[in-house]
C-alpha cells in the first residue's frame, strides 16, 4: 500500500510520521511548501508540488484547517487518483461538507471516509488518537492499516457525515471541560491554594479529566503554547453551532465558549493553546 498525507501541522506532522513508520508514506503535501520539503527530506518521501504528486497512492489522509481548504485538496486529488483509491478526511468540518466531498469523489470511483480525530497534540505524537469513522465499511478495511499507524482506537460510527457528526458532539464536551476547568483554576488562585496540592488531589477524583491533568499546570504558570489553537477551537465551534442549530437542544455551554473563544481570538490570543481561556475566567 502506498499513502501520502497532506497537512504537516502540529496534528498532521506526526501522524505523518506515523505512517511512515508503518513503512506505508510515499508522499507529503502542505500549503506551505517549505514545511513539505523539510518533512520528505527527513523522511526520504516525496515532497508534493501537485496533486499529481499523489497520483500513485492508494490512501491520501489530510488532515488541514478548513471546509474550504478540503474542498480545495478533494477536487485535486479526484482529477489524478485511480478508481478504487481512498480519500481519508481527518479534518474538522462540516457533515454537509463530508457528504459533498464524499458524492464527488464517488462520481470518480474514488472511496472517502469522514475520520476525524480526538486525542489532542500528544495523541497525534505518540500514535494514540481516536479516530470516529464516518463512511462504508469496507472502504475503512481497506484505509485501516493507514489509520492503524497513529490510533489507540478507531470506531465506525456510520454513514458518511457520521464520523463528522461524532466529533461535534466530542467538541461540546471538550468545550464544556476547558470552560470548567478554567473557571474553577481560576476559582483556586483567588483562593490562594497551592497548585502542587491541588493539581494531583482533583485528578484522583470525580473532577479528574484529559484537560486538567495535561494543561492543569501550564495553564497555573501562564504557559500557553498550542496544544490546540484557540482560534481552531472557534472554528470547530462555530461549525457545532450550525450542526445543532437545528436539534432543538439547549447549547448554553456550546454558547458561553463560542462567545469565550471569539472574545479570545479579539484578544490577539488566537494562536494560543485553549487553556489561555483562563486568563478571561480570571477576570479584571
Amino acid at each position: 500500500m502506498k499513502a501520502g498525507f497532506i497537512g504537516l501541522g502540529a496534528m498532521g506532522a506526526p501522524m505523518a510520521r506515523h505512517v511512515h513508520a508503518a513503512g506505508l508514506l510515499c508522499a507529503v503535501g502542505n500549503r506551505t511548501q517549505s514545511r513539505a520539503d523539510a518533512l520528505a527530506g527527513e523522511l526520504g518521501v516525496r515532497a508534493a508540488r501537485s496533486a499529481d504528486n499523489f497520483a500513485d497512492c492508494d490512501v491520501v489522509a489530510l488532515c488541514v484547517s478548513l471546509d474550504a481548504d478540503v474542498l480545495e485538496n478533494v477536487a485535486a486529488l479526484a482529477k489524478v487518483l485511480k478508481s478504487g483509491a481512498i480519500v481519508v478526511d481527518h479534518s474538522t468540518v462540516s457533515v454537509q461538507t463530508a457528504r459533498k466531498v464524499a458524492s464527488l469523489l464517488a462520481a470518480e470511483g474514488i472511496g472517502f471516509l469522514d475520520a476525524p480525530v480526538s486525542g489532542g497534540v500528544e495523541g497525534a505524537r505518540n500514535g494514540a488518537l481516536s479516530v470516529m469513522v464516518g463512511g462504508d465499511a469496507d472502504v475503512l478495511e481497506k484505509a485501516r492499516p493507514v489509520l492503524d499507524a497513529y490510533a489507540a482506537r478507531i470506531t465506525h460510527m456510520g454513514e458518511t457525515g457520521a464520523g463528522q457528526a461524532t466529533k461535534a458532539v466530542n467538541q461540546v464536551l471538550v468545550a464544556g471541560i476547558n470552560e470548567a476547568v478554567c473557571e474553577g483554576l481560576a476559582l483556586a488562585e483567588k483562593l490562594g491554594l497551592d497548585p502542587e496540592r491541588l493539581l494531583p488531589t482533583l485528578g484522583a477524583g470525580a473532577a479528574g479529566n484529559w484537560f486538567l491533568d495535561k494543561r492543569g499546570a501550564t495553564m497555573l504558570r501562564n504557559a500557553f503554547a498550542p496544544g490546540f489553537k484557540s482560534a481552531h477551537m472557534l472554528k470547530d465551534l462555530r461549525i457545532v453551532q450550525g450542526i445543532a442549530r437545528d436539534t432543538g437542544i439547549r447549547t448554553a455551554t456550546l454558547d458561553q465558549a463560542v462567545a469565550d473563544y471569539a472574545e479570545l481570538v479579539e484578544r490577539g490570543h488566537g494562536e494560543a493553546d485553549t487553556s489561555v481561556l483562563i486568563t478571561l475566567k480570571r477576570g479584571g
